[in-house]
């Protein structure tokens, strides 16, 4: 698949439910309305359409939620999709707050995941149950070394902010590189109206790179997992550092990306609203309406996202758990 402006699309972020059992105050408002489960697409439709993707030259899923691990069957979901190696996927992948894997890890991994993302923005547990509202942080960390134990590559993501946890920085690092995590620091995105105020918490990443340069030997690295991430490696711990900067040094020009909701609403790119609907179309429509669909969004990919951290209303109402994050 090609988008109008040339680029290759081969990477998938798709959402399997808009719920979460955290409410981070950067991402999510505490009283959440979410969608019926009538609204969600049924694991066999997203099966079907992960298998039509992956005929256009899909080549990497990442799943995603809200939190993906709340819902019901999501092993097998995995499993089903990991067998789409035998076409052409090289790789299943899941984003996570990582408070199901103490009990899920194992299987996760039985059923073909190889690699995760944990959501991991503190190492102060008083901070942690701040942020996410919840006093989930020993599940978390629990779930992370059930993961490594598991045999699973994990990279921990870090929302930065000021003045909650850019002092956290060289800590969180030195915490994930004894762990042999990789470290992924991102400067949060005006998605939804949330509690926090965006303008005074953004933290742009490149002052926080100098910063990490004083405390370890960074060099820049050629290591790239599909995503927006610029890497650095540690050659203190001989772990990754990446970099994830849509608000100071855009990364638009290399997209590579469409993203799924849970209901089958699919967008070109996660700063706009330019969108498909294509729960109807699975539902009745054959493979032929569905590629006309895929080309439609295609076509109309934007070029870059409008994310402006100056504005005081969020880039779009819509939450970044309602896209998947």
């Amino acid at each position: 698949m090609r988008d109008a402006h040339g680029r290759t699309i081969d990477y998938i972020r798709l959402s399997v439910t808009d719920r979460c059992n955290l409410r981070c105050t950067y991402c999510m408002a505490e009283d959440m309305q979410f969608l019926p489960r009538r609204d969600l697409l049924t694991f066999e439709e997203i099966e079907t359409l992960c298998a039509h993707l992956v005929t256009r030259g899909v080549r990497r899923i990442r799943l995603t939620g809200g939190e993906p691990l709340v819902r019901k069957g999501i092993v097998d979901l995995v499993q089903r999709i990991a067998a789409l190696s035998a076409h052409g996927l090289e790789e299943v992948t899941l984003t996570t707050n990582g408070t199901r894997l103490p009990e899920m890890a194992n299987d996760l991994a039985e059923a073909g995941i190889r690699r995760v993302n944990i959501s991991l923005d503190t190492l102060d547990r008083a901070r942690f149950a701040e942020l996410t509202r919840r006093d989930e942080f020993d599940r978390v960390v629990a779930g992370i070394d059930a993961a490594l134990a598991a045999g699973i590559a994990v990279r921990i993501n870090t929302v930065a902010m000021k003045g909650i946890n850019e002092r956290e920085m060289v800590d969180l690092l030195a915490w994930s590189g004894r762990r042999g995590c990789d470290l992924a620091l991102i400067e949060a995105m005006p998605l939804g109206e949330v509690s926090l105020d965006r303008q005074s918490t953004h933290l742009p990443l490149d002052p926080v790179r100098r910063d990490l340069e004083r405390a370890f030997t960074l060099v820049p690295s050629l290591h790239r997992t599909g995503g927006p991430a610029r890497y650095y490696d540690v050659a203190e711990t001989g772990t990754r550092l990446g970099l994830i900067t849509p608000l100071t040094e855009n990364f638009c020009a290399g997209c590579n990306r469409i993203r799924i909701a849970a209901t089958g609403t699919v967008y070109g790119c996660l700063g706009h609203d330019q969108k498909v609907e294509l729960r109807g179309v699975i539902r009745g429509g054959g493979e032929e309406a569905l590629d006309t669909a895929l080309d439609t969004l295609l076509a109309g990919k934007p070029l870059r996202h409008d994310f402006d951290i100056a504005r005081r209303e969020p880039a779009l109402t819509r939450h970044m758990s309602v896209t998947g994050g």
